[in-house]
C-alpha cells in the first residue's frame, strides 16, 4: 500500500507543536484547552500565554458547539475578520463580521461621541447572540461587549477578549476574567488580533475534529 505524503507545510507544524508540548512539559488543562494554548504559543512564539490565557469553565466547549452549528465571527477589526479560517467557517455555515470601516459605524460615533470600537458593537448588537466575539485590539470594544452583557442581556455564546496595549488593556480584560459569561482572555498587557484568530481557529479546529 502506498503510504500517503503530508504536505510539507503540515509536517513543520506537527513538529512545531510537538515541540511546543514537550516544552510546556505537564499541564493541569484539559486536551482542548491545551490545543487553544498550543495554537496560540504556535501564531505567537510566546510561551507567556501558557500562564496568560484563562478560560471561563463552559468557555471551549461553548464556543466550539456555538462555532459548529453555524454561529458568526464578530470582531472589532478587519485583521481578525481576514485571518479566521473561512475555509472552516464557511462549511459550518457562519461567516466573519466586521463593521468598523461601516459609514455608518463612523457616524454613530461621531453622534454618540465614542469610538468607532464601541460603536461597531453597538451597531452588530443584533447579531451578538449566540456569536463568538473576537476583540483582538481595542479595549473599548471589551467593555462594551461587557456592558451589553450585562445591563442589555445580550448573549454571545463566547467571548474571546485579548486586546493588546497600554491604555485600559488589562482593566478591560480583568472584567471580563470574573465575567460569569463564557469566555477566554490573556491575563497583561500582552494579546492582540494574532492571539485573537489563533484562538478563534484552535476553535474551528476542534469543531472539525468533533465533527468527523
Amino acid at each position: 500500500m502506498k503510504k500517503l505524503q503530508v504536505p510539507a507545510g503540515q509536517r513543520i507544524e506537527d513538529q512545531s507543536f510537538r515541540m511546543i508540548l514537550q516544552k510546556l512539559g505537564p499541564q493541569t488543562l484539559n486536551d482542548a484547552q491545551l490545543a487553544v494554548v498550543v495554537r496560540v504559543i504556535h501564531a505567537t512564539a510566546d510561551f507567556d500565554f501558557a500562564d496568560n490565557l484563562k478560560f471561563h469553565p463552559q468557555a471551549v466547549e461553548a464556543g466550539v458547539e456555538a462555532l459548529r452549528n453555524g454561529a458568526n465571527v464578530v470582531s472589532d477589526v478587519r485583521m481578525i475578520e481576514v485571518g479566521v479560517s473561512s475555509r472552516l467557517l464557511t462549511e459550518f455555515g457562519g461567516e466573519t463580521c466586521c463593521e468598523i470601516n461601516n459609514p455608518l459605524v463612523r457616524q454613530l460615533a461621531e453622534e454618540q461621541h465614542t469610538t468607532r470600537s464601541v460603536a461597531a458593537m453597538r451597531y452588530l448588537k443584533p447579531r451578538l447572540d449566540g456569536s463568538v466575539v473576537a476583540i483582538g485590539n481595542a479595549p473599548t470594544a471589551l467593555f462594551e461587549v461587557i456592558r451589553l452583557v450585562q445591563e442589555e442581556e445580550v448573549r454571545p455564546a463566547l467571548i474571546v477578549g485579548v486586546p493588546v496595549g497600554f491604555i485600559n488593556t488589562v482593566e478591560s480584560k480583568d472584567a471580563l476574567a470574573v465575567l460569569d459569561h463564557p469566555h477566554i482572555t490573556a491575563l497583561g498587557r500582552k494579546g492582540g488580533s494574532t492571539v485573537a484568530v489563533a484562538i478563534v481557529n484552535a476553535l474551528l479546529r476542534l469543531a472539525a475534529v468533533q465533527d468527523d
